[in-house]
């Protein structure tokens, strides 16, 4: 039997793949400024320290989760383009709004705070995009449809530091468009790119996007929004109920895997700047490069993971990668005896001894173009006086921060793909879209939680305290993953329909 015409299947994948892009997008909406928010935080507005910084990155995740529900809510009932387009016109707004916080005379931390939570608010479109995809797909199709838009979303947190790192050879200073009171730069670049690209986005939608609405078999039926997702009712009476204990359990592990990425993006510029003295310039510039690498790293094991779970299980590569991430911030810890330089305010910069970068990084690459020419009034850098840790703990040697980059670089895709894949096989073949939303949410969560954590934390303690906590907060996650291990296998195994 011909379950839908060609047709039909073409342009019911365009619009999925314009979910994929929207999912995409809205990722490197946040990851896009990563790794430059501190450094353009402390020239715009000198009153800031490194604990606000950890609310700037958390508004983000903030606006998400007060926006998914409503945007969900709004796509129940209307056609899901109105909600898409609103959302990513929000984005756009945003990203303008950042573009401009160095324009009024005080208080600008609060105008990036603000800018930050409206582009987060507009990533709430998630649950949109989520639902579509639920009822466009077949039960068949589900899975994997749901796997795509969950790498979608982990690529654009990878790439986004990669695009700023392009950025960064604009400068500081960059171009002024007077008439427009406008600064490109640096900072202000990326956010104009990721306006940009959420226009076109918006253009997709009007262009491509159809609704379109399939039962299990795959079969077409008109989409009323109304009577909300023909999939769900269709499923109510399928033999087998879902294992919580196991959807818990992963949830949580989620939340640890996010939590523990977003606290490496979120230090890695402070911690950088404090340990080297890096400039803020060069921070976002060798962080960036480093990161660029760590994408690649990350896209290969992307391509490696799938073949090698089907020799050795979900389960246990699961363990491996958190196993992997446990090792890389345990060797992030202060071993060794010497000091960081400090960051006297009292006295000149140019009293105070540093070790360039290109020299720590050398024979690796060298960057001439970064040092400041000769009549410009060098940035303070080094270990502020007032974070009272400086005085007494250890530096963090280069070669420990760019041995654990490896390690979490590969650990954390490895979850992240594989709490997935498990998360939808002990679903099978119940409605995904509840339970999807429950992973956002605790995804959203732990972006949230971990910037500030890791920001105060930090500040206050340094990097022996934040990194020790984090491990046991890992080593909790392996404990957890041992109890429920051979809770989580396939529903259709549960069950005695296929063999493991």
């Amino acid at each position: 039997d011909v379950v839908e015409s060609q047709e039909h299947y073409k342009s019911r994948w365009r619009s999925i793949w314009i979910m994929y892009l929207t999912m995409f997008l809205s990722s490197v909406g946040f990851s896009i400024v990563i790794m430059s928010v501190w450094p353009y935080l402390q020239k715009i507005d000198p009153t800031a320290d490194a604990s606000f910084l950890g609310w700037i990155i958390a508004s983000y995740s903030i606006g998400q989760m007060v926006a998914s529900p409503l945007f969900g809510l709004w796509s129940n009932y209307r056609p899901r383009r109105e909600p898409l387009v609103v959302s990513t016109a929000i984005s756009v707004a945003a990203n303008c709004l950042y573009a401009y916080v160095h324009v009024p005379h005080s208080h600008n931390k609060y105008y990036m705070l603000t800018a930050r939570a409206l582009v987060g608010f507009g990533a709430g479109n998630v649950a949109v995009v989520r639902s579509y995809i639920a009822g466009a797909t077949s039960l068949t199709e589900r899975t994997s449809a749901m796997a795509n838009t969950s790498a979608c979303q982990a690529v654009g947190f990878i790439l986004g530091p990669v695009f700023q790192t392009c950025f960064t050879l604009i400068g500081e200073e960059g171009v002024t468009w007077k008439f427009l009171c406008l600064q490109l730069n640096m900072y202000t670049a990326p956010v104009l790119f990721g306006a940009l690209l959420g226009v076109i986005n918006i253009i997709l939608i009007f262009a491509i996007f159809r609704e379109h609405r399939v039962d299990d078999m795959g079969r077409q039926y008109k989409s009323i929004n109304s009577d909300g997702e023909g999939s769900d009712v269709l499923d109510q009476n399928t033999e087998g109920s879902i294992d919580h204990v196991a959807v818990v359990a992963l949830n949580v592990l989620f939340f640890v895997i996010l939590f523990v990425f977003a606290v490496f993006e979120t230090i890695a510029t402070p911690l950088t700047m404090d340990m080297y003295s890096w400039t803020r310039k060069e921070a976002v510039f060798y962080n960036g490069i480093i990161l660029s690498v760590i994408g690649i790293e990350s896209v290969i094991v992307f391509m490696v993971v799938k073949t090698l779970s089907k020799k050795t299980g979900e389960r246990a590569i699961l363990h491996a990668g958190l196993l992997i991430v446990l090792v890389g911030f345990f060797i992030l810890l202060p071993w060794g005896k010497k000091l960081p330089n400090i960051q006297w305010q009292e006295i000149k910069n140019s009293s105070i001894p540093r070790t360039a970068p290109s020299e720590m990084l050398a024979p690796f690459w060298s960057l001439p173009e970064l040092q400041l020419p000769s009549n410009h009034t060098a940035e303070p850098v080094g270990c502020p006086v007032t974070q009272s840790w400086c005085l007494n703990t250890p530096m963090i040697y280069l070669a420990q921060y760019i041995s654990s980059d490896v390690l979490i670089g590969l650990g954390y895709p490895v979850c992240n793909v594989m709490s997935y894949t498990l998360y939808s096989k002990v679903l099978g073949p119940k409605p995904q879209g509840v339970y999807m939303g429950w992973l956002t949410a605790s995804g959203s969560g732990a972006r949230i939680l971990g910037p500030v954590f890791v920001s105060q934390i930090y500040t206050h303690l340094g990097p022996r305290w934040a990194f020790s906590l984090i491990c046991g907060v890992v080593v909790v996650s392996l404990l957890l993953l041992e109890i429920v291990y051979k809770r989580l296998i396939a529903f259709s195994v549960r069950y005695g329909r296929m063999q493991e």
